[in-house]
């Protein structure tokens, strides 16, 4: 892959990937580092693809994967931490509405973490990396209508849980 194919690659899949990242993590710092060391990967071990759709979508899988990773990791991390310092957890009010629209955020980020991967996953690639159907199926080694049946089957049981969970999320 020349400098300009990589550049090229860089400069149109780092978004997307570091909306997958992020919408993972919760972190864009780990989101940054965790594009960072899929494009050193791709470079390091000099790899060839038919199409950059193809680099794309490898891309993708990696970054999903080591932010899946990164996630369970910083999670066993935080609850270690919390039962070895008892760490106040509650969430200080700093104005109703803002108060509400995190409480709204978190809500919604803890039932999309209730839904079980093949959902959660379709759903963060849908939305957070504002993929389309064919580049999910792709990305993920699936049929596009699996992936629209998935899509569907993810919205109705988050749209189910928050109204379980949440009564002022709409």
């Amino acid at each position: 892959m020349s400098m300009a194919e990589f550049r090229r690659l860089y400069d149109t899949v780092f978004p997307i990937l570091f909306r997958i990242a992020y919408r993972i993590t919760s972190s864009e710092e780990a989101a940054e580092d965790l594009c960072q060391e899929a494009f050193f990967r791709l470079h390091e071990k000099n790899m060839v693809f038919p199409t950059q759709d193809d680099a794309k979508y490898w891309l993708i899988r990696v970054v999903k994967n080591a932010s899946l990773n990164y996630a369970k990791r910083k999670d066993r991390e935080r609850k270690a931490y919390q039962k070895a310092f008892k760490e106040d957890t509650r969430v200080q009010e700093t104005g109703e509405g803002e108060f509400l629209k995190m409480e709204t955020r978190q809500e919604v980020k803890e039932a999309l973490e209730k839904l079980p991967e093949n959902l959660r996953m379709v759903l963060i690639l849908k939305e957070y990396g504002e993929l389309n159907y064919k580049e999910i199926g792709r990305a993920l080694g699936i049929s596009e209508g699996n992936v629209k049946v998935r899509v569907f089957r993810a919205r109705e049981r988050l749209a189910n849980l928050i109204a379980k969970d949440g009564s002022h999320v709409s």
